[in-house]
């Protein structure tokens, strides 16, 4: 006789699904952001926000196809793999947008950065035009995107472990 059960999801399988769908709900947010030019306002934080519920949000939808339980590594795996795809997905975007769709965002940016700086008035000349210099050769073209996704990665990370502790639901030993 056949087995026609269907599998139980995998802590992959829900990553690769969420991580989609938080990477669009990110790059309309980013895109929101960068119209508005509120990308460098304290709103930008709400992202944080945005990723802390769609975490939680795999981790509720992994549980309720496993039975209710989800151990506390498969938790941490579904957030790092969601962190991954996202990342990729608004790093990508991110490249676009600022390669593309508006080039003198970065421009305006350092500009934002230099006036800044100059107005905390912590640090001479030398020392803004140093820090602005090694900002520019990190900032641009690929290097947006290795950034993108590390910084995704780590944060990811972070708000995984919180998320992952609150959640899981370990199945008991003897069963």
């Amino acid at each position: 006789m056949e087995n026609t059960t269907t599998p139980a999801v995998t802590p992959s399988s829900v990553g690769i699904r969420y991580g989609v769908l938080l990477g669009i709900v990110s790059i309309i947010f980013s895109l929101l952001l960068f119209m508005t030019n509120s990308d460098q306002s304290p709103l930008r934080w709400a992202g944080l926000l945005i990723s802390v519920a769609a975490i939680w949000l795999a981790h509720g939808y992994f549980k309720k196809h496993n039975g209710g339980f989800m151990s506390f590594g498969q938790g941490l795996t579904i957030g790092l793999v969601m962190s991954v795809v996202s990342g990729v997905l608004s790093s990508i975007f991110s490249y676009i947008y600022m390669t593309f769709i508006d080039p003198s965002y970065m421009e305006r940016l350092m500009e934002k950065t230099r006036t800044e700086m100059e107005a905390k008035g912590t640090m001479s000349d030398e020392q803004i035009d140093q820090a602005m210099s090694m900002m520019n050769k990190f900032s641009g073209g690929p290097m947006t995107l290795v950034f993108g996704i590390l910084g995704a990665l780590i944060i990811g990370l972070l708000i995984s472990l919180i998320v992952s502790a609150i959640t899981k639901h370990n199945r008991p030993e003897f069963e």
